[in-house]
C-alpha cells in the first residue's frame, strides 16, 4: 500500500510518493489536497532523515541503557530454574558440550544449582531449532551455568530492542522523537520486561524478527534513492521503461538472515516473512510507478515478476540457507536425534538424490510439527489468542506464597510473584490506536500504518488454528512491536504536522506526554510483581484487577 504525497510523518516530516499522485488533480496543480506543495519528486521517493546528527543516536542509547538496566538488575534472582528455563538453558548447555541436545538425568535442575554439571544422558528429542539456545549457551560459555550466566544474553537482546525500535520508528516517520518515544514505550512494557529476565525462546525470536523489518526499511529507502536518480532530470524514467533492474540488494540480504535466524529461533517467525517479503514486494511496485514506469507492455509485466523472484531468493532463500546452517552441530554430531534416519530408511525414485543428512533432518522436521499438533494436555495458564492483545490471562512464571517477617515480610503473609503480563494501558490504548492504523493504511494510502497492521496479523492471527492446543499469552510478545509502533504512529498523527499551529500542536503534545505519563505509572504499579519481589499479599491481590489474572 502506498501514500498519496497529503500523507506525512505526526512529526510534519513530508510522506513518500504515492501511486495516485498523478491522478489528484491538486497534485497536477503543484499543491497536495490539504494545499501545502508537494515535494519534488526525490524529497517524495526518499524525504531526507533528519539532521540531527549525534542527537539521533544519544536519546535511544540513553534509553537503551535505561531498559538495560532493568532488566540486568539482580538477573539472578530468582536463583533457580523458572518455567520452561527448565528446558532451553538445559538444551544450551548440552550445545555447548555436544554440539546437539541431550537428555538430563533425574534431579539435574538442583545438581546444576548445586554446582554439579555432570549431568548429561543420552540424545533428546527436542522441538525447537537451536538458534535461541546457541544464544544462551553464549551467556553460560561466558558466565557459567548459573541463573545469571543463562538469562544474561537474553537480556542483552531485550535491551537492544529497544535501540532497534527507536532506530526503526525514526526511519519510519522521519522523526527522532517518534522514535525515542516508541522506544521508551517498548521498554516499560512489562511482557518486554519479563521475558528480557528469563531464558524463553520467544524474546530472541522477537529480536530477530524487528531486526528483519529494519533491515527491509532501509532497503526502502535505498532502493527510492536509486530509482530518483534513474528519474532525474526529466521527474520520471524513459517512457515505457520499467527503470533500473535493481537486482543488488544488499539490505535485503540482511533481512533475509536475521527472518532466518527469527525462524531458527522459533518457527512462528517464519510467517512473519511470508508476509513482510509481499509488503516490500509491493513497495517496490508503488516506487515504479511514483516514477512513471510501465505496466501495460507484457515486458512490464515480466519485469514485476522479476522483482518478485529476486524479493524472494534474496529474502526467502537467504533465510532458509541461514535456518539450515543453524543446525551445523546436528549435522556434524553423529549423536543428534535421528541423525542416521535415512541409512535405516532407504530411499526410492527421485528421493534417492536427496542426501541423507537432508533426509534425515526432513523427518525429524516432520515429528516435531507432529508434536506441535498433536499436544493435548491441559495447562492452568493456557489461553486462547482471542484474549492475547487485551491481556485476558497472563502467565505466572513464579509464585512464592506464605513468606513471613524473615523473608522481609512487613505482615504476617507476603507472596513473590514473576507474572508474565504486558503493562495494560500500554496495550490497550494499542488495541485502540490498531483500529486506527487500519483506517490509514487502507482508507488513507498511509504505507507506515501498514507496518503495525501487517506485524500484528502475521504474528497473531495464525495462533488461531491452534488453539485447541495449550498455547500461552507469553507468545504474544512476538507482537507487542508492532502494537508499540502503531500506538507511536497514532500519536504522531495527534501531535500533528510541523507546521501546524502552535495550540494544536502544544494540544498534541499535552496528550502525547499524558499517554506517555500513563504507560509509565501503570508500569511502576504492577513493577513488583514482575521481577519477584516481596510484598504484602494484600498488595498482590490489589494488582489482581480481573478474576483471570489470578
Amino acid at each position: 500500500m502506498t501514500t498519496t504525497a497529503s500523507e506525512r510523518a505526526g512529526d510534519g516530516s513530508p510522506g513518500q510518493a504515492g501511486a495516485d499522485d498523478a491522478a489528484d488533480p491538486a497534485a497536477v496543480m503543484g499543491r497536495d489536497p490539504d494545499g501545502r506543495p508537494i515535494p519534488p519528486l526525490r524529497g517524495r521517493l526518499c524525504p531526507p532523515l533528519p539532521d540531527d546528527g549525534w542527537r539521533g543516536w544519544i536519546v535511544p542509547l540513553l534509553i537503551t541503557v535505561f531498559a538495560a538496566g532493568l532488566r540486568l538488575w539482580n538477573l539472578g534472582r530468582p536463583a533457580k530454574f523458572v518455567f520452561d528455563e527448565t528446558y532451553y538453558p538445559k538444551d544450551a548447555f548440552s550445545l555447548l558440550h555436544f554440539g546437539v541436545e541431550h537428555q538430563f538425568v533425574d534431579k539435574a535442575n538442583e545438581r546444576i544449582l548445586a554446582g554439579d554439571l555432570n549431568v548429561f544422558g543420552e540424545p533428546a528429542f527436542v522441538v525447537h531449532p537451536p538458534a535461541g539456545k546457541w544464544l544462551m549457551a553464549a551467556g553460560e560459555w561466558m558466565f557459567g551455568m548459573t541463573p545469571f550466566g543463562w538469562r544474561v544474553a537474553v537480556a542483552v537482546v531485550g535491551a537492544l530492542s529497544v535501540l532497534v525500535m527507536a532506530r526503526m520508528v525514526r526511519r519510519l516517520t522521519r522523526s527522532t522523537l517518534l522514535g525515542c518515544l516508541a522506544a521508551f514505550l517498548f521498554a516499560v512494557d512489562g511482557l518486554h520486561l519479563v521475558e528480557s529476565r528469563i531464558a524463553l525462546l520467544d524474546m530472541p525470536a522477537m529480536f530477530w524478527l524487528l531486526l528483519a523489518v529494519t533491515a527491509l526499511l532501509i532497503d526502502r529507502d535505498w532502493v527510492r534513492t536509486r530509482l530518483a536518480d534513474a528519474a532525474e532530470p526529466l521527474g520520471r524514467v524513459t517512457p515505457g521503461t520499467w527503470g533500473p533492474p535493481l537486482l543488488w540488494r544488499p539490505w535485503r540480504l540482511v533481512a533475509g538472515l536475521c527472518f532466518g535466524l527469527a525462524a531458527a529461533t522459533k518457527w512462528n517467525a517464519a510467517l512473519a516473512l511470508a508476509a513482510f517479503g509481499l509488503l516490500t514486494w509491493a513497495w517496490d511496485v508503488g516506487a515504479r510507478r511514483a516514477v512513471g514506469a510501465a505496466f501495460a507492455h507484457w515486458a512490464g509485466v515480466a519485469r514485476l515478476a522479476l522483482d518478485a523472484a529476486v524479493a524472494f531468493v534474496t529474502i526467502a532463500g537467504t533465510a532458509v540457507a541461514v535456518y539450515v546452517a543453524s543446525w551445523a552441530g546436528w549435522f556434524a554430531s553423529p549423536d543428534g536425534w535421528d541423525r542416521t534416519w535415512a541409512a535405516s530408511n532407504p530411499a526410492r525414485g527421485l528421493a534417492g538424490l536427496v542426501p541423507d543428512a537432508v533426509r534425515s533432518l526432513w523427518h525429524y522436521h516432520a515429528e516435531i510439527m507432529y508434536f506441535h499438533t498433536h499436544l493435548t494436555e491441559k495447562h492452568q495458564y493456557a489461553s486462547s489468542p482471542l484474549g492475547w492483545l487485551v491481556i485476558a490471562r497472563p502467565v505466572s512464571f513464579d509464585w512464592v506464597d506464605n513468606l513471613g517477617p524473615k523473608q522481609g515480610c512487613p505482615t504476617d503473609r507476603c507472596v513473590q510473584e514473576i507474572l508474565g503480563i504486558g503493562t495494560p494501558v500500554l496495550w490497550w490504548l494499542a488495541v485502540i490506536a490498531l483500529a486506527g492504523c487500519l483506517v490509514w493504511w487502507i482508507l488513507g494510502r498511509d504505507w507506515r500504518f501498514g507496518i503495525p497492521v501487517v506485524g500484528v496479523a502475521a504474528t497473531w492471527l495464525p495462533w488461531f488454528q491452534y488453539a485447541n492446543r495449550p498455547i500461552f499469552y507469553f507468545y504474544a510478545i512476538i507482537i507487542l512491536p508492532w502494537m508499540v509502533v502503531g500506538l507511536t504512529l497514532v500519536l504522531g498523527k495527534v501531535l500533528g504536522p510541523r507546521d501546524s499551529s502552535p495550540r494544536r500542536r502544544m494540544w498534541g503534545a499535552a496528550v502525547l506526554g499524558g499517554v506517555t505519563l500513563l504507560v509509565v505509572l501503570n508500569f511502576a504499579y504492577v513493577y513488583p510483581i514482575l521481577t519477584d519481589q516481596v510484598i504484602p499479599y494484600d498488595a498482590w491481590l490489589r494488582r489482581m484487577w480481573f478474576r483471570s489474572w489470578v
